[in-house]
């Protein structure tokens, strides 16, 4: 058994089967590819693909269990190579990290900028995603480590770090009447038209949940993963808007007044992810470092420390 063949099977599977972009990945022809995968199901004695006439549709038993241990092992390999690679130049390389649109627009610009002053040859590479679009990357390696609120936790294959808690804060026109409410209730916000974010991203599970444990149905007329086009349609007087807390900035949202939920809901963990076993390359983690330094150093309202409660 060869390493070729492992990738091979790992590349046709995280490209849904399908054998042709395989080929392209792996800048091989389609008979190549073909040729890999019936030689390690030969070695095996067993098929580990399903298939539809000639066409590989997906994995047998067997398949989904040596999927398992092909990942772990090629993890293993690369391993090695970082290993090798931090030994003989450690000031060069690519960071690859998964995020969404509230982490690296609102909370990693100044990591970035420190991580860049002390490795300036490193290329930084965002990947945007939604939550379980970050797990998977993270999962199947094609980021280094992703950064979100949900999902990260559930995945028994991912490490996760704990890097900080954070609340809802309400936004409004100046002159919306809302705001002379000294401490909102959530029957408060339900007299009014919201705009927050959409179902899987930034909290909206949480915030959802409690809503209807106090038995309201708020009137949610817009949701977005962007908080910028939250606060765009608050602006075109659509609404209020309830946005993550460390998303409102005072200098550059000064036409929308803000006002703090936390009272209402429950706090929010947001979490740097990696898969367990994995080598951190000295680079990757000051990168982490630095966000973690950022975190407990910068005295804010936008979040809280993990450790408070």
């Amino acid at each position: 058994m060869k390493i070729r063949q492992l990738q091979t099977m790992i590349y046709l599977i995280d490209n849904d089967f399908n054998v042709s972009k395989t080929a392209t990945h792996m800048f091989l022809v389609q008979s190549a590819v073909s040729q890999q995968l019936k030689r390690l199901e030969d070695e095996l004695g067993s098929d580990l693909f399903t298939r539809k006439g000639k066409r590989l549709t997906g994995l047998t038993e067997l398949g989904t269990k040596i999927e398992q241990h092909a990942r772990a092992s090629l993890n293993s390999i690369k391993n090695i190579e970082l290993i090798a690679n931090d030994h003989e130049d450690l000031t060069q390389g690519i960071l690859r990290i998964g995020c969404t649109h509230t982490q690296v627009r609102y909370i990693l610009p100044p990591i970035i900028k420190k991580f860049n002053q002390r490795y300036p040859q490193i290329e930084l590479q965002i990947h945007q995603g939604n939550p379980k679009q970050l797990v998977e990357w993270a999962t199947i390696d094609k980021v280094d480590f992703s950064i979100c609120t949900e999902e990260l936790a559930q995945s028994s294959q991912l490490e996760c770090i704990d890097v900080y808690q954070w609340n809802r804060s309400l936004v409004a026109l100046p002159q919306h009447p809302i705001l002379k409410i000294k401490n909102p209730t959530l029957k408060d916000l339900c007299e009014y038209p919201i705009i927050t974010y959409v179902v899987g991203f930034t909290g909206r599970k949480h915030l959802d949940e409690t809503f209807a444990s106090a038995n309201l149905k708020p009137n949610i007329v817009l949701s977005a993963a962007d908080t910028d086009i939250i606060k765009a349609y608050v602006l075109d007087d659509l609404g209020i808007g309830v946005i993550a807390s460390m998303a409102y900035d005072a200098n550059a949202d000064k036409p929308l007044k803000q006002k703090d939920l936390s009272h209402l809901f429950p706090w929010e963990t947001t979490r740097i992810a990696y898969p367990k076993n994995k080598y951190i390359r000295n680079f990757q983690q000051t990168f982490i470092d630095l966000f973690l330094q950022m975190i407990r150093q910068e005295e804010s309202k936008r979040y809280r420390l993990n450790s408070a409660s």
